[in-house]
């Protein structure tokens, strides 16, 4: 493995590590940036040492000693004497991972605003500079770094402790933590790969780290059946292709089954949740042709559990296929989202298939107009054309 693969395994637990032992993590991220730097300079002349984990936490332990030895404070002092005392050794693998698991909640916690915890979330566990996050957010790099600095900032003034919460707070927090990936998931699939594959990673790990949430096991298994299309949602243009024009022959396979192994095991434990049972639509889509009266009927479950007009409004689409275009017209037309550009998108389609073509075609030209996303707004625009 080279160091941009240590960087990419190892640099959330490393920081991880450093911010327990330190309380600051400023100043984790810089021993830790300091420490890939000596690697990416030694490490082609002496090689991948055996244990790469263990030399990065070593020497960006190493790096922090050297500064703490610098200052003069108080604080300083006591961060000195908990690397002192740690062990040179990385944590074994079950610690290691609460450690993650740790900064998870902690750049999570409900004192943050919601753009920062994801922000945050990427910057630290995830390793992702600045500049990416920004282009993720479609923001300028100076504005993203601001609020990186300031949810830092937070943390330290308000003492948010590094902790997984206790047992009776957990459900309130995992909900939070389960929305930031999620978020995470949906800022990389309107095109930057690398943001889903970051949320899938953190997916995994709060699966392993706690095997009894079916909702983070519901998380997993929707992240894997929407990945496991992306090799389709695009044609040759980059141009969206939808889901019922897609070869399901390029779907990835061993992601499929995964997502829908998993789905299966939230079913066995019956303890129905917002994101299973968004799984398990996914899942539904992923046995060609789609069975759109099942579709529907856990879109009615959705609304029961997590009613919203996104919902409703795909609850619509499940309706055109079973009660016709009309009937679904008419609940469409009834949600209040009209900055939503999936709204019009939808009710153009279902405009088409009444023969409304006038207004199909004005209904595709808002949607285009709303939608941020280059694929998408190809599609509609190539879509009002044809007609």
């Amino acid at each position: 493995m080279d160091v941009e693969g240590v960087f990419r395994e190892e640099y959330g637990r490393a920081v991880a590590v450093l911010v327990r032992f330190l309380g600051d993590i400023d100043l984790a991220e810089e021993a830790v940036q300091d420490a890939f730097t000596t690697a990416v300079r030694r490490w082609p002349e002496t090689g991948v040492p055996p244990s790469p984990a263990g030399w990065i936490i070593t020497t960006a332990r190493n790096r922090a000693i050297d500064r703490l030895r610098r200052e003069s404070t108080r604080a300083a002092r006591h961060a000195e004497a908990a690397l002192l005392h740690a062990s040179d050794a990385p944590p074994e693998e079950g610690p290691v991972r609460d450690e993650r698991l740790r900064l998870i909640f902690t750049c999570c916690h409900p004192a943050l605003a919601p753009q920062a915890r994801v922000a945050l979330t990427l910057r630290l566990l995830g390793g992702l500079s600045t500049a990416q996050i920004a282009r993720a957010f479609l923001v300028p790099e100076p504005t993203m770094a601001q609020r990186l600095v300031r949810a830092k900032a937070k943390i330290r003034d308000a003492r948010i402790p590094y902790r997984v919460p206790r047992d009776a707070d957990l459900p309130d927090r995992l909900n939070g933590v389960l929305a930031v990936v999620y978020l995470i998931f949906n800022e990389g699939y309107g095109g930057a790969p690398e943001l889903c594959a970051e949320a899938v990673r953190l997916g995994r790990l709060l699966t392993e780290l706690m095997p009894d949430e079916p909702e983070a096991t519901g998380l997993l298994a929707l992240m894997l059946l929407v990945e496991s299309r992306r090799a389709t949602r695009t044609d040759a243009d980059g141009a969206l292709v939808p889901l019922s024009e897609q070869d399901p022959a390029r779907w990835d396979r061993a992601l499929v089954a995964e997502g829908q192994s998993l789905v299966r095991r939230c079913l066995r434990r019956n303890r129905p949740g917002p994101y299973q049972i968004q799984a398990a639509v996914q899942a539904v889509h992923s046995d060609a042709p789609t069975d759109w009266e099942q579709v529907r009927t856990l879109y009615d479950q959705l609304m029961t559990v997590a009613p919203s007009p996104v919902v409703a409004l795909n609850r619509a689409v499940a309706v055109a296929e079973t009660e016709g275009p009309a009937r679904a017209l008419a609940l469409v037309d009834d949600l209040d989202l009209d900055g939503y550009h999936v709204l019009h998108a939808v009710r153009a389609d279902l405009l088409r298939r009444l023969g409304r073509v006038t207004e199909a075609a004005d209904a595709y030209a808002k949607a285009a107009e709303l939608t941020g996303n280059p694929a998408e707004r190809a599609y509609l625009e190539r879509r009002r054309r044809s007609l």
